[in-house]
């Protein structure tokens, strides 16, 4: 999720696209979100780790 978030940001940064740079965005900060959830040993969508 978070290497999604980083190549629609980059797309919507050299497009000149408004939208995908702000779903880029939420996409990041949610992969970080459940990345450190999985991190920290929570269990995140039934799963120990989220990868």
């Amino acid at each position: 999720m978070i290497i999604l978030g980083v190549i629609l940001l980059v797309i919507g940064l050299v497009a000149g696209i408004g939208i995908l740079w702000t779903i880029g965005i939420i996409l990041v900060a949610i992969g970080i979100v459940l990345w450190a959830l999985g991190a920290l040993g929570h269990a995140v969508g039934g799963r120990r780790h989220y990868w």
